[in-house]
């Protein structure tokens, strides 16, 4: 059968990507190959030493084999031996090993323990016998810089070297020989060489080196015995040194394995009493089920640290079986334990706690009974409510303020009359506030927001004029529709305390759906005050809120029409020159027909005109407003106050364009100018200039909007 058109031609389209993928390749490979002749011709002449310094750095990343002879030499130079290392390290292949091995044996004192650094970095197996060598080297520094390169490296060679100069060498390499030793040790673990691992750890940890060399030799030795290292483990935690007890503290955190939490939860009796917490606390950072017995037991310690440290840990081991020691604890008259326990009960996880909580609770008694009802509401256990609801009637006012917080946070919208009742007509009045806030705890969360706020419109009828305006204010966290509706006709009630409250209310409601009602309440509002209360309101959610362009625009019309005062029009202008647009400009040609509004009206006018452009439209517009394109020249300008002043006249140059008003980048004037000449100090804008070729001066306050006046 032959291949049809289309099978032939993708076939063809095929052959084509590959070829150009491959072309592709050897284009990229010609440039890296192109980008190394130049840098090693940079190496080569006779450029400054900084410049072949950074040309080194380069080649650590373009730099091949070929690089190698040009960077060799450079070894032996004081100034550029670091920059040559970090390419030769970098550079792949045997060719940088040997120009390294070779250097070793040409240079001295800390170029040698650069070049000796290098080699560990490389891992050069090939220069463990040289390396050997240097261990014998009389300056100290050179044979540590060569015992921590043999165990980078790591070789069977290499660490037969260091075990043999382990004990041979003089003390003041012998640290470094033993941090060698561990390198190698640690490569041996995770080879799987797990037994010779620990024979070298041990050889480490029993020589005469310094201390923090024998404890990360310890650490060591343990974990790489697993569960046979527990003896090696408790001994540390019982020694008398208290960097091992450290030691052995981090190690029972790592050593994994159910036998060793066993065995260490066996311990903590053996140790010292003062060391109990600590271990208590290694313990729980194992997080084994083996742990929790030995920490319940603890929790139960006569020993008060002891008790805090266990009593925490449960939070992070425990499960529905310490529920009985720490409502124990937490019932008990130790303040700080007790708040330890509560932690500890409210972040257990589970519904089986919750299920221990809440059975416990219609039989308790005293503080316990307290315990628990914090309980239930710190973490909402709805099958709590039905022993809650007499709580909140009980004659200890403790108990009840606990079950009302408790309600607020577990009541569900069937129930909710039970905290209604107590705000509409508490039978205690001390409960009113906790009532109040327990009531707003319960609605804000409601899932069916309007069903209860429908709830709470209807006890408001019912309701004396304290609990009304409480209901007012929750409704006003509440935020839906009905909640609006309500909180709109209390303000226009005739009751000047509910007036005064929901006007307020609206004033901060945070959708744009508030904006109708505040817009009809700043028209027929009983008081002024709260006409302007209610326009400031509307104002801000079309200032704030996203809403498309044109009901902006109509919004802010709608506000010009209801404003009677001018700082309210003022305001109107600001959000008009923030969302640039041809009706905004319209709308601010209108405001500016007021004469006390002029000035303003032209400078948002003029924003808008810079922000959308020139266009026929807006030049007429703008000439409505007194305001003709104008040559516009900064002479001279300066900012800051009293004797220190920047001179800021080239960035304000840079702005200028065919009108008198000047837009910065930034309204604050500090951030704009580049900084703060006189810091908390109140300064000034200075401006020499000239329009259409005519003179002028003006002074700006800080932070003022630049909009030079015509000349006299």
């Amino acid at each position: 059968m032959q291949p049809n058109r289309y099978t032939s031609l993708c076939v063809a389209l095929a052959a084509f990507v590959v070829a150009m993928s491959a072309l592709r390749t050897l284009a990229a490979e010609d440039k890296v190959v192109s980008d190394e002749r130049e840098l090693i011709a940079v190496l080569q002449s006779d450029a400054p030493k900084a410049d072949k310094a950074i040309t080194c750095k380069r080649l650590a990343v373009f730099g091949t084999a070929n690089a190698v002879p040009v960077l060799a030499p450079l070894l032996s130079d004081e100034e550029l031996t670091s920059w040559a290392r970090i390419a030769l390290e970098a550079i792949p292949g045997a060719e940088a090993d040997q120009a390294l091995r070779e250097a070793m044996g040409k240079v001295k004192g800390c170029v040698l323990i650069g070049v000796i650094h290098s080699i560990g970095v490389r891992r050069d197996a090939g220069a463990v016998a040289a390396l050997a060598e240097q261990l014998k080297d009389a300056e100290p520094e050179v044979a540590s810089a060569a015992a921590v390169a043999l165990g980078n490296i790591g070789s069977d060679p290499a660490t037969a070297a260091l075990a043999k100069a382990l004990n041979d060498t003089r003390p003041a390499v012998r640290s470094a020989v033993a941090e060698g030793c561990i390198l190698c040790a640690e490569q041996l673990l995770a080879d799987g060489k797990a037994k010779d691992a620990a024979k070298l750890y041990d050889e480490v940890r029993t020589a005469e080196i310094a201390k923090p060399r024998r404890i990360e030799a310890t650490r060591g030795a343990i974990l790489a015995r697993g569960s046979d290292g527990i003896p090696l483990l408790v001994e540390q935690l019982k020694s008398a040194d208290a960097g091992m007890f450290k030691i052995g503290l981090s190690t029972a955190r790592e050593l994994p394995g159910r036998e060793v939490t066993e065995a260490l939860a066996a311990e903590l009796g053996g140790v010292a009493p003062q060391r109990q917490a600590l271990l208590v606390a290694a313990l729980a950072d194992r997080n084994d089920g083996a742990v929790l017995p030995a920490v319940l037991k603890a929790a139960q310690s006569d020993r008060e640290n002891v008790r805090m440290a266990a009593v925490g840990a449960l939070e992070r081991v425990g499960d529905a079986s310490c529920v009985p020691v720490l409502l124990d604890v937490a019932a008990a008259d130790n303040a700080e334990l007790a708040v330890t326990a509560l932690a500890a009960l409210a972040g257990l996880p589970g519904k089986e706690v919750d299920a221990a909580l809440a059975g416990r609770l219609p039989q308790a008694t005293g503080k316990l009974r307290g315990v628990l009802i914090e309980m239930a509401g710190r973490r909402r256990i709805a099958a709590a409510v039905d022993a809650l609801i007499p709580a909140a009637d009980d004659a200890d006012a403790e108990i009840r303020s606990l079950a009302l917080a408790a309600l607020g946070a577990t009541v569900g919208q069937d129930k909710l009359a039970v905290l209604i009742a107590p705000v509409i007509a508490p039978k205690n009045p001390a409960d009113t506030e906790a009532a109040q806030q327990a009531l707003r705890t319960a609605c804000v969360r409601m899932p069916d927001g309007e069903a209860c706020a429908e709830q709470l419109v209807a006890a408001m009828s019912q309701a004396s004029l304290p609990a009304k305006s409480a209901i007012l204010n929750i409704l006003g966290a509440m935020g839906n529709r009905t909640a609006l509706e309500a909180v709109g006709a209390a303000a226009k009630s005739d009751n000047p305390e509910l007036q005064d409250l929901a006007s307020r209310l609206l004033g901060e409601w945070m959708t744009i759906d508030a904006a109708p009602v505040l817009l009809d309440l700043a028209k027929t509002a009983p008081e002024a005050k709260y006409q302007v209360r209610a326009l400031r309101g509307y104002i801000r959610l079309v200032r704030q809120f996203t809403v498309p362009d044109p009901q902006r625009a109509e919004m802010c019309r709608e506000a010009l029409a209801a404003a009677t005062r001018d700082p309210e029009k003022k305001l109107v202008l600001e959000v008009i020159a923030r969302y640039p647009s041809l009706e905004m400009l319209r709308l601010a040609v209108e405001a500016g027909k007021t004469p006390s509004l002029k000035t303003d009206a032209a400078a948002a006018a003029l924003a808008i005109a810079e922000k959308i452009g020139g266009s026929g439209d807006v030049r007429d517009l703008l000439v409505q407003i007194g305001q003709n394109p104008v040559k516009v020249e900064i002479i001279k300008a300066e900012y800051g106050a009293g004797t220190t002043f920047k001179d800021v006249t080239a960035i304000l140059q840079k702005h200028v364009r065919d009108f008198p008003l000047i837009v910065l980048p930034s309204s604050s004037y500090n951030s704009a100018f580049g900084g703060d000449p006189a810091p908390s100090v109140v300064k000034q804008l200075k401006v020499q200039y000239r329009l259409d070729g005519r003179s002028g001066e003006a002074t700006f306050a800080e932070n003022a909007t630049i909009l030079l006046p015509a000349p006299k």
